[in-house]
Parts: structure tokens; sequence; C-alpha cells
């Protein structure tokens, strides 16, 4: 079994982490405090330069066509400086990988090159609803066709980049009378089509800098060619796509801890000599345990992404990749900022930051517990 990387994929993570080392981590902080939108929107530009809105797209389509491999790498290193930048890279990835896989060639030509350019500042993955948060199947969101326009109608909570997106992909009920989770489409929405509003902003515990919202479709009008793949399929789409999604949001956890227990890592090595032998045996115990887990997190989520790469059935290796992942990472925050002591909980360290930006990677994209009943689900098949 060959563990290395290619010289190709080693090139894309050395070119990511030079970026996050020059350009975000100067600034990560920044971001969460002032939830600077000039300055998220300047790089995500500038990741869209190098090719990382659009990893694993086809070039004919203005992406890298790189491999699943690729883009857990970037998303690792994107997550060692900034979550809120890594969870905005990663949708608009998915969002991309939908358009691509599910999309006529018009749609296709329409909608992927400016995601992969950065002519759009994010794409936006609209599932969620009030009563469909953990079960996506249980959506009320009603779509109607009218003539050559679709009619959308219901809202969408907790949208990543909703306010500065400029495609969505959306999910809604087109036959009410179908078995659940059997009459549901998937369609591609512009925030200039009719009836389309962004709703209110989410004040939450971490991610400051990406925005939140509630999207609101008031009889909103969507042209009939907008519609991705086959009628009444749509929830094979969000399943299948939530299993790549999955795969990026671990690997940008995973950079969430590994950046915590450096930082924790140095301070403890540096203040060493304050330190009772007990003490320092304590901490030396947390750090490698923390190092152990995120090594093996790191395992589980490239085992994803290859079988994902090879076109094989990987959706049980995604769940348990990102469970292990995300509960590695937030375990590794926690942990650091123990290690740290007081002054890791004050606003001025990069713990603080890092403890609250971990904690929703184990709830969105499928919490902790739907992963343990994904990976439950196929070893017992």
């Amino acid at each position: 079994m060959d563990f290395e990387l290619t010289e190709k994929q080693k090139r894309i993570q050395e070119t990511a982490a030079e970026f996050v080392k020059s350009e975000l981590e100067p600034i990560a902080a920044e971001l969460d405090r002032t939830k600077n939108r000039e300055k998220l929107l300047a790089v995500l530009k500038k990741l869209a330069g190098l090719g990382f809105m659009g990893i694993t797209i086809d070039p004919k389509y203005g992406g890298t066509g790189a491999e699943t491999v690729s883009f857990s790498l970037v998303m690792t290193e994107i997550g060692r400086a900034c979550a809120s930048t890594g969870v905005t890279s990663s949708v608009t990835n998915m969002v991309a990988e939908v358009i691509q896989g599910m999309g006529t060639e018009q749609l296709r030509e329409k909608y992927i090159p400016p995601l992969c350019s950065g002519e759009f500042a994010a794409g936006g993955f609209a599932l969620t609803e009030t009563v469909a948060g953990s079960d996506p199947a249980a959506m009320r969101m009603s779509a109607v066709l009218d003539g050559d326009h679709w009619v959308l109608d219901g809202q969408k909570i907790f949208i990543s980049s909703a306010e500065f997106a400029g495609v969505f992909v959306v999910w809604a009920v087109t036959d009410k009378e179908a078995r659940k989770g059997r009459g549901i489409s998937a369609f591609l929405v512009e925030p200039s089509f009719p009836g389309f509003r962004v709703g209110q902003v989410e004040k939450k515990l971490g991610q400051l800098a990406s925005p939140t919202n509630e999207v609101i479709f008031d009889k909103c009008r969507v042209p009939k060619e907008n519609l991705l793949g086959v009628q009444n399929d749509g929830f094979r789409i969000a399943a299948s796509e939530l299993a790549g999604g999955r795969i990026g949001i671990g690997s940008m956890a995973m950079g969430v801890g590994l950046a915590a227990m450096d930082f924790a890592a140095k301070y403890a090595k540096e203040a060493q000599g304050k330190r009772t032998s007990a003490d320092s045996q304590g901490i030396r115990s947390m750090i490698a345990e923390n190092y152990t887990r995120l090594a093996g997190a790191r395992l589980l989520l490239l085992r994803a992404a290859s079988l994902k790469d090879q076109k094989k059935f990987y959706a049980k290796e995604a769940s348990m990749a990102k469970v292990f992942a995300t509960e590695s990472a937030n375990k590794a925050c926690h942990d650091a900022l123990q290690i740290v002591g007081e002054y890791g909980y004050t606003r001025g360290c990069p713990t603080e930051r890092f403890y609250r930006d971990a904690r929703v990677t184990s709830i969105y994209e499928g919490t902790s517990e739907i992963q343990r009943l994904i990976i439950a689900r196929e070893l017992l098949r």
C-alpha cells in the first residue's frame, strides 16, 4: 500500500501552505474579530486564482482537474489558519462538483467557470430547513412547474455564504404524494431570480467571518432548464454530495486541531521550565495523544478521498473520517486550551478562536450522531 503523495499533490499542498502562511494567517484573527467582508472576499478571490475553488473540476470549465486527495490536503492547510475561509472554500467546491456531476452541459458552461474563477465569490448549498436538518427528507419547501419556470416556495436556514454566493443548489419537494425522500428535486438558483431573498444573519459561536443566513423563496421563479439531474431524484444527489462534503469539512477540522496543538506544544515547550515534572508528564501525554488521533484522522480522510477518486463506494468511509476527524479536532482544541491555561481562554490567544471554530464541525454537513447511524447502517447491511 502506497502512502506517498504524488508530485502534483505535494505541489498543491505546498502552494496551499505557502498561501496560508503569507496571506491568510496574518489576517485570520482580524477576520474573526471584525467580520471584514472586503478582506474575506479578497482572500476568496486569491484562492480562486490558485485554482482552489474548483480543485476537482475539469479544466475545460476552469477547474484544476486534481483529485479529491488534493482537495483534502488544501482544506487542511486552509483550516490551519481560518475555518471561516475553509468552510466557504469547501462548500463552493461541493457546489461546483454537484453542477459538474448532475447539470446539463449548458448549466455547466454557465455556472461552473464563474465559481472557479472567483467571479462568483462562493456557491451556496441550500438544503437545511427548520424541520429538516439531520433528516433532509422531511423538507417542506415546494416547487411547482408553471410553464417554462419552476415556482419555489419556502425557506432554508443556516446557509453558508448566502450573502455573497453567486449561485445556489436548492432542494424542494416536487411530488408531495411520493414516499418520503422520493419526491425531492434539485435546482440551480441565482440571487437575481424574482422571489429570492436573503434573510437574517445568524449570531454564531464560531467561524464568525463566514456569514450564515436564512434564505427565503417567495414564489421564486426558476427557469425550467435549471433543474439538476432528473425530477424527483434530488435526495439521492444530496446524499451523494454530502458524502464528498464530509471529506472537506473533516479535513478542515483536522487543520484547526493541528493548528491548536502546534500552538499549545510550542507554548508548553517555552514554558517547560516553570512547571513541575508531574505537570510536564501530563502535558506531554496530552500532546502525544492528540497528535496521534489527528494522524489517524488524516489516514481516514485520505482513505475516503482515495476511494472517491477511484469511483468506489465511499459513504461509510467518509462518515468514519468526518466523525473521527471533527471529534479529534474538538478534543485537540479543548486540550490545547487546557495546556495554555488562562491565557488560552482570552481573545488575544489563538486557542480561543480555534476552540470556537472547531465546535460546529461535528454538527454541520451531518452531525456526529448521523455519521454513526450511516456507519452502522452500512456495516449491518
